[in-house]
């Protein structure tokens, strides 16, 4: 998915959106299962991409960034000294 202003593309947790779809089937009544045979991956996949998403396996950009800050922070604090 391309940000169109030449930026990078922005990112969603995938589970968040199989999870906005989901919500709003069971407010219609609807009583959607996904991965009815164990891992609900690969079906969840196939409604992103059939929603015109690309899943990425590192989820939010957005919060993988902090998560790598915050590590970077913590050898920093850890390995000051060496």
């Amino acid at each position: 998915m391309d940000a169109g202003d030449g930026g990078e593309a922005e990112s969603y947790n995938p589970w968040s959106v199989v999870n906005l779809v989901f919500a709003h089937l069971a407010d219609q009544g609807l009583h959607p299962v996904l991965g009815e045979s164990g891992d609900p991956g690969p079906p969840a996949r196939a409604l992103l991409e059939a929603l015109g998403i690309e899943p990425a396996p590192e989820g939010n950009r957005e919060v993988m960034r902090g998560v790598r800050a915050h590590l970077d922070e913590i050898r920093e604090a850890m390995f000051d000294g060496d």
